[in-house]
């Protein structure tokens, strides 16, 4: 169930009840850097709070989880307004991750609909590919998988309406103005325009997750086949 609890007009986040121990913050605007800064600002901010057990900070979004159903879902709003307005944005070092791609071939086989749909030559579609460099704003969707800011909106490209069943692991993908690299081998709907041996998640590594909120990638063809 989710209910509105707080929704004003114009740029003003929108926060919603998930249920009942589950609350959701959603920055206004575009996915940004800023936004997202912001977003990992008042993620350290509610960590303070006794009320809230667990925080999963998304792409310019945060679920906060109780530990109990809050007595005053409205005063809790309340409080991620002010934090929202008044929070400097919180800036993360990560790591550099410099990964190769093999762009195109059998396993990158969108990258010519992603090159007709920028009306670009498959080439220009890689060089700004790899001439980006991206940010890892939230971790979700599938353990390991990393969002990536940064792609350049000449290449942006919406998720296709028939997903491939069997992408792999490793898939260098678009989806929309965001990138990434699948985590996991099966259903997806981003277009992929290459790949990469890099596992994302390993469960018998520690972390399992190689990718952590903040880190940067750049990305470097290995080799491409058209």
């Amino acid at each position: 169930m989710k209910n509105d609890v707080a929704r004003d007009a114009g740029a003003a986040p929108a926060i919603s009840m998930i249920g009942t121990r589950a609350m959701l913050f959603e920055a206004p605007g575009d996915f940004t850097m800023a936004h997202q800064r912001r977003i990992w600002a008042l993620m350290d901010a509610a960590r303070a709070r006794p009320d809230v057990q667990e925080l999963i900070p998304g792409v310019t979004n945060l679920m906060l989880i109780f530990s109990a159903p809050p007595d005053s879902p409205q005063a809790v709003a309340d409080w991620l307004h002010h934090a929202w307005d008044t929070l400097p944005e919180r800036h993360i070092e990560g790591r550099l991750f410099e990964i190769g791609v093999r762009y195109g071939g059998a396993l990158g086989e969108d990258l010519a609909a992603v090159a007709a749909h920028a009306d670009l030559p498959p080439e220009d579609v890689i060089a700004i590919h790899h001439a980006s460099e991206y940010t890892v704003c939230a971790i979700g969707s599938a353990p390991g998988f990393g969002y990536l800011h940064g792609l350049d909106p000449r290449i942006a490209t919406p998720r296709k309406t028939v997903p491939s069943l069997n992408m792999q692991a490793g898939t260098v993908i678009i989806g929309g103005m965001q990138a990434g690299i699948s985590a996991l081998t099966g259903p997806n709907g981003w277009n992929s325009i290459g790949f990469t041996d890099l596992r994302l998640f390993d469960p018998d590594r520690q972390p399992p997750a190689l990718f952590a909120v903040g880190d940067r990638i750049r990305f470097y063809p290995e080799s491409i086949e058209l």
